[in-house]
């Protein structure tokens, strides 16, 4: 959908994250699996820092070293460059088929200007970050991105990369944590699981709590709506009764997996999830993760 965009002078640079590759990370209290976007976030600006100098070294003369494959393309990210007008001028990665063409009337996913949103607040402040929706190559989805830009004279250079997803390996070891503080203390362990910005709720992992005698949810990392509900009556949309399966099992056995479909958060899209749970002290103890 077309937009009005600002004039400006310069150009805009930027480097694209086609699909930021999560490395399965350990969790522990002071280094949460947060650390994932973080360290794409860092890998990206390493990249950013290099074609910032470039720029500084060579001018508008260097932006065709970023159509080479070389020491501007690092794996999954990569540096394009689009003039103030619109106008595409340069690309390392999938984008290149942009090269020539306007790019003023491009929109993300939902809609949402993001090219105008950059390249006003670079004119405003010089820096920033723009968040947004965009198809991530490594999936085919559309799933949220952000971008960092940094001005530099009349040029202003970005990062974009994709949110992380969750392991298995991290959700058994959040999961792992979880039922040590539930059974330390079940009072301040179900505050915890619901604490925004805690560790028990990262980006798309979180925990969730049921009484298996009458089937509540206590805590809900994601939807703490949920809690005081009767998890019982929840079906996903295959009919499933994922509460009731998990507590049977969990009852039998002590606890188990499940495949089932669900919301997830970070998406806001529904999607296959495989959750690991156990029962500990008559409650019921989840964490999955999101397998596309």
């Amino acid at each position: 959908m077309p937009f009005p965009l600002r004039r400006a002078l310069g150009l805009v640079l930027a480097i694209s994250c086609g699909a930021a590759l999560f490395q399965p990370l350990p969790l522990h209290a002071a280094e949460p699996a947060r650390l994932s976007e973080r360290w794409d976030e860092k890998r990206a600006a390493r990249l950013l820092d290099r074609a910032v100098k470039h720029v500084q070294e060579k001018g508008e003369a260097g932006l065709a070293d970023f159509s080479r494959q070389g020491p501007y393309v690092d794996r999954d990210l990569y540096v394009y460059a689009v003039a103030a007008d619109g106008r595409f001028l340069a690309s390392g990665g999938s984008s290149a088929a942009l090269i020539g063409q306007n790019v003023n009337a491009t929109t993300d996913a939902a809609g949402k200007p993001f090219f105008r949103e950059m390249l006003e607040m670079a004119a405003a402040k010089g820096e920033g970050r723009v968040e947004y929706r965009w198809l991530n190559p490594a999936d085919q989805r559309e799933e949220p991105k952000v971008t960092l830009f940094r001005k530099v004279g009349d040029v202003i250079v970005a990062v974009g990369f994709y949110a992380p997803r969750a392991t298995a390996a991290q959700a058994k070891s959040m999961l792992d944590e979880a039922a040590a503080m539930l059974a330390k203390d079940g009072k301040a362990a179900l505050a915890e699981f619901q604490k925004v910005g805690g560790r028990y709720i990262q980006d798309d992992l979180y925990v969730f709590v049921v009484d298996m005698a009458d089937g509540r949810f206590l805590a809900h990392g994601a939807t703490p709506a949920l809690v005081g509900r009767d998890g019982r009556e929840l079906r996903d949309p295959k009919g499933k009764a994922v509460i009731t399966d998990m507590i049977s099992v969990a009852r039998k056995k002590g606890g188990g997996e499940l495949d089932y479909a669900w919301h997830n958060p970070t998406t806001a899209k529904l999607e296959s999830k495989h959750t690991y749970f156990r029962a500990v002290d008559g409650k019921l103890l989840g964490v999955g993760y999101y397998t596309r």
